[in-house]
């Protein structure tokens, strides 16, 4: 049998309408349960919009974990009819947090406010117009490191926030030295190549996110962690984490992911070609990546009509 992971998107991937799939299966109910537990209504948001409420990254991060869950739910049922274990669990960035839902170390209702007040603290971590991410296509790794070492000095910083694929990779940071480090690879790499400035609220996963880890660490001080009952790849490392590893190893890898890089890219590579992922939450992003990482690996993905048909079949073939 294949190896099947579960893998989990991050923010990005979120729209109005997400969670309508889950209406007549008892995972639906996951939505209420995350109004209760916030104490304001995010299913609202999640089926109604509008969307600029949705964006908001305090309601899109808990919004994107309540829909993984549901879908992971009605996933887990077909795994075990089916007699699969689960080998591991990966998300990217805020995905991470529903993974470890699945792996057994956070709760649900934890891991609910956990990410309400990773989106708040993000969003509060840096003034707007401070900080920029971009995108950065068909640049190898290594000079994007170097374009961001080259221009980046005290308090003007800017570094790769995410290893998406290959050919991806977002870099954030001050303002500046995003405008720099851009114009240093124009300057210092001739092959054909492409940056693009993201629409974003806040330069997610850089040095000025330190408030926020700072805050989160905190936070996680009245947040149980367990012991992980699948193994999981953490973003900070790309390193699995086998069954069993200490929540407060778990922990520390949450809190160093925020001020620190995505390493999606590596994460993937680690997989073998023979493995089932299941992308666990909203939209296809994942599967967009994974064909960048490694056209091998199958991917389905939960969040279309006729997606678990596909997966029972994908079980039994």
């Amino acid at each position: 049998m294949k190896k099947v992971v579960l893998i989990f998107p991050g923010q990005g991937s979120q729209y109005v309408g997400m969670g309508k799939s889950l209406e007549g299966h008892p995972s639906f109910e996951l939505l209420e349960k995350a109004n209760k537990t916030l104490g304001y209504d995010l299913s609202k948001i999640m089926l109604e919009g509008p969307a600029e409420e949705l964006t908001l990254t305090q309601n899109t991060q808990p919004a994107i974990l309540t829909y993984s869950i549901g879908l992971y739910q009605k996933a887990k049922e077909i795994l075990d009819e089916a007699g699969i274990e689960v080998s591991c669990v990966l998300g990217h960035s805020v995905g991470e947090y529903p993974a470890l839902v699945a792996a057994g170390t956070l709760s649900f209702e934890d891991a609910l406010k956990s990410v309400h007040n990773r989106g708040k603290y993000m969003q509060e971590a840096v003034p707007a117009g401070m900080g920029k991410m971009y995108a950065v296509m068909r640049v190898p790794a290594e000079i994007v490191e170097k374009a961001c070492k080259e221009v980046s000095s005290e308090g003007n910083e800017v570094m790769p926030a995410n290893f998406n694929e290959p050919g991806q990779i977002v870099i954030s940071g001050h303002a500046d030295a995003c405008d720099k480090a851009v114009a240093w690879i124009s300057e210092n790499f001739s092959d054909p190549h492409k940056t693009v400035e993201l629409k974003v609220s806040a330069p997610f996963h850089s040095s000025l996110m330190k408030p926020a880890r700072e805050n989160m660490a905190a936070f996680f001080n009245d947040v149980t962690f367990n012991k992980t009952t699948i193994p999981y790849i953490a973003n900070i490392d790309a390193k699995k984490y086998q069954i069993g590893t200490d929540g407060d190893i778990v922990k520390e890898n949450l809190i160093k992911q925020i001020d620190g890089s995505v390493l999606w890219t590596q994460s993937f590579q680690s997989l073998d070609d023979d493995t089932l992922c299941i992308e666990v939450g909203p939209g296809r992003v994942l599967m967009g990546l994974a064909r960048k990482i490694n056209r091998n690996i199958k991917v389905i993905s939960l969040d279309k009509d006729g997606a678990f048909d596909e997966l029972k079949e994908a079980l039994n073939s």
